[in-house]
């Protein structure tokens, strides 16, 4: 059996309200080599933009590898490593109590690339100085004030 190469990634969103214009910044590190992504959008949650920025991370691999995640998402986080998410899904993406459970489109697509990558989300602090956070903060917040911002239908689309 092939060994899959180990990569660390590190992700954060950012909203200019919430919602309002938001983005996302990655970062994946391999070997020593670094690639870093971003893209802006013009309507769009905080929250959603946390997802984006894992799933875009991890769409990026172009293989199934040992992953190693950072991100200062809570929400992220703890639905993945708690269990939250998958529970929601067998549920027909509902939570406790039947309220509806938000995100579900980049809730589905994240599983699905998590299934094919082995992911281990870990929490960092924001702002605390962490560099690559940091920089990823910087590329969110960049982003989100580009200009030509891409519409983030799965919310455009509920509203």
């Amino acid at each position: 059996m092939e060994k899959k190469k180990k990569v660390t990634i590190y992700t954060d969103g950012a909203c200019l309200g919430n919602p309002g214009p938001g983005g996302y910044g990655c970062i994946l590190i391999y070997n020593g080599a670094k690639k870093e992504l971003s893209a802006g959008f013009r309507l769009t949650t905080n929250n959603r933009m946390e997802l984006m920025a894992a799933i875009a991370a991890l769409k990026a691999l172009k293989e199934s590898c040992e992953v190693t995640l950072f991100t200062d998402s809570r929400y992220v986080v703890d639905a993945v490593e708690r269990g939250w998410v998958k529970k929601w899904k067998e549920k027909g993406w509902k939570r406790v109590g039947g309220k509806k459970a938000e995100n579900a489109d980049l809730w589905r697509e994240l599983l699905g690339l998590c299934g094919y990558h082995h992911v281990k989300f870990v929490w960092t602090e924001g702002h605390a100085g962490q560099e690559e956070n940091e920089r990823c903060d910087f590329l969110a917040r960049q982003a989100a004030q580009g200009e030509k911002l891409l519409v983030d239908e799965g919310y455009e689309k509920k509203i």
